[in-house]
């Protein structure tokens, strides 16, 4: 794969998968009462740590998988199957990024940056998957854990700036605009997911 198809797929994957549109109804609902001064600190702490787990996915999840005896074929059918389900809720906006306790232990706690705004809102289990994907991918790209870093830090960049401004974005896009933006997603969320799952399913029984 050239480099810059690479950097685009990586690019879109992670964008779709960590939906920075539809964090920014969940991020004011949170943190919407609190001072911009507040609201900019928890963003850069949750970004940083999201960049933190994304890095250590990227470098020590294919390890991990071998002392577990997990193909990397196996888990992208886990994947997939993971981030279909995920487009599924997001096309029929039912998608519930907490359970109703989750989010009680949310607005209690005075730090919201590690959870639930990190995790799982920045780096669920499907941003994992695809990272841990992606840099198996990357591997047979000329300079392909470079441009992973250059998509996650660009993805990254964007949730950062799309929690800043999740006030003006979510009164000017409206319920209905940010709806039609998180069903887009799904939808190509949705096909990236089988494509996981076909890629998986080949991996495991043409390769070996």
């Amino acid at each position: 794969m050239e480099p810059q198809a690479f950097l685009a797929k990586a690019f879109l994957t992670l964008f779709v998968v960590m939906d920075p549109v539809g964090l920014g109804p969940v991020f004011l609902a949170l943190a919407g009462d609190r001072s911009l001064a507040e609201q900019r600190a928890i963003a850069a702490r949750a970004v940083a740590i999201a960049a933190g787990l994304l890095a250590f996915f990227g470098f020590f999840g294919a390890p991990l998988l071998a002392y577990l005896g997990i193909g990397l074929g196996a888990f992208r059918v886990a994947g997939g199957l993971l981030l279909f389900r995920i487009a599924v809720d997001m096309v029929f906006a039912s998608r519930i990024r907490e359970t109703p306790e989750e989010e009680e232990e949310a607005r209690a706690r005075e730090d919201i940056s590690v959870f639930p705004l990190a995790i799982p809102l920045l780096v669920g289990p499907g941003a994992m998957a695809s990272i841990l994907v992606l840099a198996a991918e990357a591997k047979h790209v000329p300079a392909g854990p470079f441009w992973l870093a250059v998509a996650a830090g660009v993805v990254l960049l964007l949730a950062y700036l799309a929690l800043l401004l999740a006030g003006p974005i979510s009164r000017g896009l409206g319920r209905t605009g940010v709806n039609v933006v998180t069903r887009v997603l799904g939808v190509l969320l949705a096909a990236l997911a089988v494509q996981y799952v076909f890629d998986g399913v080949w991996a495991y029984f043409v390769r070996g």
